[in-house]
């Protein structure tokens, strides 16, 4: 059985520490900000800092998927290296990577007939996309075959639970996940809404908060009651250039439940054109997502 690479895409937010000491190859997304296009490579060439600084004087990013010759030329090195190849994508309904990425495997698997590509829609973003790297490199670690973590990834990407709130709606305004009137109310009430990533995985409000305290003490509500076996679970937050708030969230998490670690980082920039700074979003696996966008209130 041949050697399989585990490999993502800048999207899942991970540190630059993490991916270079695991060896994860990625494509990275691009993004284009006061005049310059930048590659999405962990904040080495954009700082996030930067990024968000620039948003908040009221720059405008504008970001683009890799082409499906962007994925050709990583596949073909791996496959070049007798490599199997699972990808672990970040989610189809937020981007187009993942068709981009299907076109350039039908490519490869055309030229080279013993070539194989598994690719996994996690249908989820930043550190969501990230844990589900994290649970597959374990895995491989572990002695697990490409088959075992791809199904596993497979069977298991709907339990991943994500939640986000933003500071300012005008981002999702922007990128058509609520109303100019939404928005503009929304402001003027200080109503921050909760939103959550569908079985799709497209972003939809499941609840609304009364300013931004109280959402980030229903964030941590959510987690301390919706994890599962939370000892054996990583809980991920990632955010806008708010640290002092992800840092809030933890403690509010840590204060309630034992967890097997909380990790932060954030947002980077691709992600982060949609949320905006101040953004905040906490994920961990749990079961079906959709059990808790019915429940919620």
């Amino acid at each position: 059985m041949k050697e399989y690479i585990i490999m993502t895409d800048s999207c899942c937010d991970l540190s630059s520490e993490y991916i270079e000491n695991n060896h994860i190859p990625y494509v990275p997304l691009t993004c284009n900000i006061e005049g310059k296009e930048y590659t999405d490579n962990f904040g080495q060439s954009l700082p996030y800092k930067e990024f968000y600084q620039a948003m908040v004087k009221g720059e405008i990013p504008k970001t683009s998927q890799p082409s499906p010759e962007a994925y050709y030329k990583v596949f073909k090195e791996l496959i070049d290296k007798d490599k199997d190849i699972l990808y672990v994508c970040v989610s189809s309904g937020l981007s187009g990577t993942y068709n981009s990425a299907n076109i350039a495997k039908n490519m490869i698997l055309d030229e080279f007939e013993n070539a194989r590509i598994e690719i996994v829609d996690v249908l989820t973003a930043s550190l969501g996309q990230g844990i589900m790297v994290m649970k597959a490199m374990d895995m491989k670690k572990n002695g697990l075959t490409i088959d075992e973590v791809t199904n596993y990834l497979e069977e298991n990407k709907l339990n991943l639970n994500s939640y986000m709130v933003v500071n300012d709606l005008i981002h999702l305004k922007r990128g058509g996940r609520i109303s100019t009137a939404a928005a503009l109310i929304g402001t003027v009430l200080n109503i921050k809404p909760i939103l959550t990533l569908n079985d799709d995985g497209r972003v939809i409000t499941v609840r609304k908060a009364k300013g931004r305290k109280a959402a980030i003490r229903k964030l941590a509500e959510i987690v301390i009651e919706r994890i599962k076996n939370p000892e054996e679970e990583i809980v991920a937050i990632s955010h806008g250039d708010s640290d002092l708030d992800a840092e809030k969230l933890k403690e509010r998490i840590l204060k309630e439940i034992k967890v097997k670690d909380v990790i932060i980082n954030y947002v980077g920039p691709v992600v982060g054109t949609y949320g905006g700074p101040g953004s905040l979003n906490v994920f961990f696996i749990s079961d079906h997502r959709q059990n808790h966008i019915i429940d919620i209130n």
